[in-house]
């Protein structure tokens, strides 16, 4: 049964499934989990920061769901092979792995520091591959498991300002598509979801130009709902994926135009501002 928006509690192919999230101690990812233990999943909560990944699974098994909270660096290999391990032994194999976690630095491409593009990297390319590809080979022998990588419109766009993180992204697409067709047959199913800017400390301070800022709880709804299905790509809101498409026949200076109404200059719109500034220090920079 494909999974929708339902009311019925514990409904669905998520029912009874154990997933684990990446990055879930709070934004997107506990939004993910929370929506996850709603649809009656064992649900593994893992986020580098050990303490709020346990504290966020504490919350949410108040109302009786099987939760449970992981230290996790994704951009170690021992540190994830370790979080799998220990997600399969205390709620059973991993049915399906939500890569979620993410990094962003926002301003000009030449005033970025190094440290914080190799943590984008790290955090948002080369922790969507390690999750890959530790999670896959399990999942491929029992001939079954779903990988879920919450990426970004990102992918497909690069807004000024948010170059190197569009990158990132523009990766995770590229490697999961070669990867799908590796796992083709396997029963192993890779999908990906790309939202537009959303309601969190990543985004703070930055613009969602011409679509309005999206709520996690419509991501979390987005990657439920793919649960179950073969579908490789979702676009939240779903016109978008469209538009980008449409927009990728047209003439390049027509095409430019158009991404200039669509996609937010950034820099602009970060310039002078020091809203993103502590998140950023304890995000890409430490």
């Amino acid at each position: 049964m494909v999974i929708g928006r339902s009311r019925d509690k514990h409904s669905g192919a998520v029912a009874g499934s154990t997933v684990a999230v990446t990055g879930a101690a709070r934004g997107i990812g506990l939004a993910i989990a929370r929506r996850l233990v709603d649809e009656g999943a064992r649900v593994a909560i893992g986020d580098v920061d050990a303490d709020a990944a346990r504290e966020a699974a504490t919350s949410l098994s108040a109302d009786g769901g099987t939760v449970r909270g992981y230290a996790l660096d994704v951009t170690d290999d021992p540190s994830f092979q370790s979080f799998l391990d220990a997600v399969a032994t205390d709620l059973g194999p991993i049915d399906v792995l939500v890569n979620n976690a993410g990094v962003m630095r926002v301003g000009p491409f030449d005033t970025e520091p190094a440290r914080a593009s190799e943590a984008m990297v790290s955090v948002n390319l080369l922790g969507v591959i390690r999750g890959v590809r530790l999670a896959a080979p399990a999942m491929r022998e029992r001939g079954a498991g779903q990988i879920v990588t919450v990426a970004s419109a990102a992918s497909r766009l690069a807004p000024p300002g948010e170059s190197t993180y569009a990158a990132t992204k523009h990766g995770v697409l590229g490697y999961l598509t070669g990867v799908r067709e590796e796992l083709r047959g396997s029963g192993v199913t890779l999908s990906v979801v790309m939202p537009t800017v959303v309601d969190t400390e990543l985004a703070a301070g930055t613009s969602s130009g011409s679509v309005r800022t999206l709520a996690p709880a419509e991501v979390a709804d987005a990657v439920v709902s793919t649960v179950g299905r073969r579908r490789f790509q979702t676009w939240v809101p779903a016109y978008v994926g469209p538009l980008v498409a449409f927009s990728g026949v047209l003439p390049q200076p027509v095409r430019d135009r158009l991404m200039r109404v669509m996609v937010p200059d950034q820099v602009s719109t970060v310039k002078g501002s020091t809203v993103r500034a502590d998140y950023e220090r304890r995000a890409t920079e430490n």
